[in-house]
This record gives structure tokens, sequence and C-alpha cells, in this order.
């Protein structure tokens, strides 16, 4: 069973998501050049949707981090009275025993105890390990020393007095004797608790991969494309000045001036989730499933990314929604229905704006496609009135109705 996820969303002139010169994001398609939102800053705003709407509970969710060894750390102090100083050594050490290491970048204070990997954890997984390690404390602190901190696990002085750089086979040597010297019972709770990650919904969702640990890895559940301009994109340019507030009467001239880049485009954005892979990554729990799919839908349909908002408040609820469940058959993106960008026109003595003639071009293209595919469920809602069709899909009356009516059929339900 797979469920798919169409929008079509409208946004005033804003800076959505940026390259690395700070101008907003395109490509090319269809020969036309389209503004562009990429999938890894739309994942992120529907993560952040899950909390900030309060779709899901803490626990049936991720943290994507590098300072678990820090954070635990800090646990151990505040909840059970451990020296946090000490509590570092023994949190990395065990990290180190289940054979992570410790970032190759180094730095000061807590950032000298990153992990080398970003790790994508259920949240509750920095509670059980915080007991697991309160629980083993006297023999695991019995392992290292709390002095430790202060030195580079990369770095030795040699005869001359100058910081000098571990060979990589030093390095490999070390961290397998940490892993041997680590008490195997304690180190296999570990593991199973950093690896057990399906139960939060963001892993099961968009995956979890490192290259160190393949065991660990999880086969993310959902596909997010990119986001296309329906449109021909326009750049346009924003000059902006600034006055001193303290400066002298005389205010002529600026204390600071430079220009940022904005568009206004209407996005097509396409995600398609395989409900049977979600089922699989989160074990038989019903009603998590159920919260996961409805949350997902709601979660892609409603979340904006947040770049450069303070100075656009660019907050524009999508205009159009299709969500197609389909039994059988290939997943299908609609974006070739904008390989002629979608623009405002007059038609038989009506005006059509681009939202409007964005829906009248997606809808015709799936019409011609309904063939080749086994769509059990297509349900769309606008926020205009659209004329009848009979190959037009069903319609509700509101984003509520979609959500729920969808995640139903997703899950097995009659629609």
């Amino acid at each position: 069973m797979k469920l798919e996820i169409h929008v079509l969303q409208n946004f005033a002139p804003s800076n959505l998501n940026r390259d690395d010169t700070g101008a907003p994001k395109d490509c090319e398609l269809g020969g036309y050049r389209r503004a562009r939102i990429s999938s890894q800053c739309q994942k992120r705003a529907v993560r952040q949707s899950f909390v900030l709407d309060k779709l899901l509970a803490k626990d049936d969710l991720g943290a994507r981090t590098k300072r678990l060894v820090a954070t635990v750390a800090t646990m151990l102090a505040e909840q059970h009275g451990r020296d946090r100083a000490h509590a570092l050594a023994v949190v990395m050490g065990a990290l180190e025993g289940v054979g992570l290491g410790k970032s190759k970048k180094g730095g000061e204070g807590d950032d000298a105890w990153k992990t080398e990997y970003l790790l994508f954890l259920p949240q509750r997984t920095l509670t059980d390990l915080t007991t697991l390690l309160n629980s083993h404390w006297d023999e695991l602190s019995a392992l290292v020393a709390p002095e430790e901190s202060d030195d580079s696990a990369d770095e030795a002085v040699d005869a001359s007095g100058k910081k000098a750089k571990k060979a990589k086979s030093d390095k490999k040597k070390e961290k397998s004797a940490a892993k041997s010297a680590y008490p195997k019972e304690v180190g296999v709770e570990v593991n199973r608790l950093l690896e057990h990650a399906r139960g939060a919904v963001d892993v099961a969702l968009f995956g979890r991969m490192m290259a160190d640990k393949p065991e660990w890895n999880v086969d993310a559940a959902c596909q997010v494309a990119h986001a296309l301009s329906t449109n021909r994109v326009q750049m346009d340019f924003d000059f902006f000045t600034a006055v001193d507030d303290l400066k002298p009467n005389d205010n002529a001239g600026s204390d600071m001036m430079g220009t940022v880049q904005f568009n206004s485009s209407c996005f097509y954005r396409y995600a398609v989730l395989d409900v049977d892979a979600l089922k699989r990554n989160l074990g038989a729990d019903e009603a998590l499933m159920k919260r996961a799919v409805q949350s997902f839908v709601q979660a892609f349909v409603v979340a904006i990314p947040t770049g450069k908002q303070n100075g656009t408040a660019a907050h524009n609820f999508p205009s159009y929604v299709l969500a197609v469940v389909r039994e059988s058959g290939p997943s299908l993106s609609l974006a070739n229905a904008f390989l002629k960008p979608a623009r405002p026109s007059i038609k038989g003595g009506e005006e059509m704006d681009l939202v409007d003639d964005s829906i009248a071009k997606l809808e015709g293209y799936a019409a011609r496609l309904s063939d080749v595919t086994g769509d059990a469920l297509r349900l769309a809602w606008a926020d205009r009135d659209l004329a009848g069709d009979p190959s037009a899909p069903t319609r509700a009356k509101t984003p509520s109705e979609l959500y729920q009516r969808v995640t139903e059929r997703a899950l097995g339900a009659t629609p």
C-alpha cells in the first residue's frame, strides 16, 4: 500500500531555502528556470511540525545529534548526582565500547565530546542510556578517568614538544582496544539501545544510515521530492538599509546596507509513503501506526520552511492537496504536468490566476495517467470552488476530512 501526497502552494515573496550564496535555491525543468525547495529542507519542516503542532508525543520522535555524550552526562549529573566531568568519560567509554568514536575535529568544552557521526536516535534512548550507565556506574567509572576530557583523542606530544597527529592505524588499534576492554554484557545492552530506532516515527519515516554500523541502518519508508515552482521563476532583489538609533540628528546616509534575493512562486510538492515499510519499521503497534500516518499527512501539508521568515512572514497555506492511495502499481510524481510553466490567463472570458492554471494542469495530467495506476482512493481538497468533472478526484470539504479519510484507507479501512 502506497500513499502519495501532491500539494500546490503559492508563497508570497520569500527566500525559504537558500543556497551557499544566500540566494533562493532554483533549478531547470522543461527548459525553464524554476524556484526550488530541497527535500531535506521540507523533511526538517515536517519534523518540526510534529513537535510545534503537537501531532506526536516526544517519546514517539527521534533526536538528530552529535552531542549525545554531553546530554547524557548532564542527565547523570542532574538526575543521579554523578560528577559531570567523570560522567563525560563514562558515556564516551560506553560509545567506544560499541565501536563509535569521538569526532576527529575536536573542540572546546562539550564540543570536545561530540560523536564521530550525527546520530539519529529515539528521544527515550537518552533516558534509557542514562539509567543503564547509572546502574553500572562503579564498574564503568573504574575504566575511565575524568582527566581524559582535557586531552585530544587525536593528538600527542612528540620529543620536540610539538603536537603530532596519531596515525590511522594507531586510532583503529585504540578503538579496538577500548571495545575489547568494555564489559561485554553492558556493551550488548548499549548496542541494543542505540540500534533500536524503529520505534521513533521520524526515524521510521526518513531512515537512518551509519557506514560503520550497517546493522543499525533503517530504510526510509517515505520519499520526498524537491519542491518545484509550477511557474517560470523571476528572481527579485531587495535593497535594504539600516540607521544607527543612537546616531546624532544628522541622519544622512546609512550605517549598514545590502541586498537579499527573493521570489514568489507556486510550488508543486510531492511525497510518497510506503505504508507496509512504515509498519515494518514501527512494529505491531497499530495505535502508533495510525498516529504516524495521519501526523505525516497533516505535517507534510502544513509544514513551512523557516528560511528568512522573520523578514518575509510567508505563512501561506496550500491552495490544493491531492492524496492518492494505491494498492498496487508504481509511485507517480505529477511534476511533468508543469513542463510548460503555469501562468495567469483568460479562459472562456474568465480570469485564471497562477494557482487555477496549476490545478488544471495537475488534475488534467493525473486523469490522463489514471489507467496505469491502481488507485484505491483519490481525494482532493482546494481553497476554491472547482468545476465538476467525471475524471476529477473526490472532493473533501476540509483538510481535516482529507487527513482522516486518507489515513483510514491507507491502513486498510474501506473508503
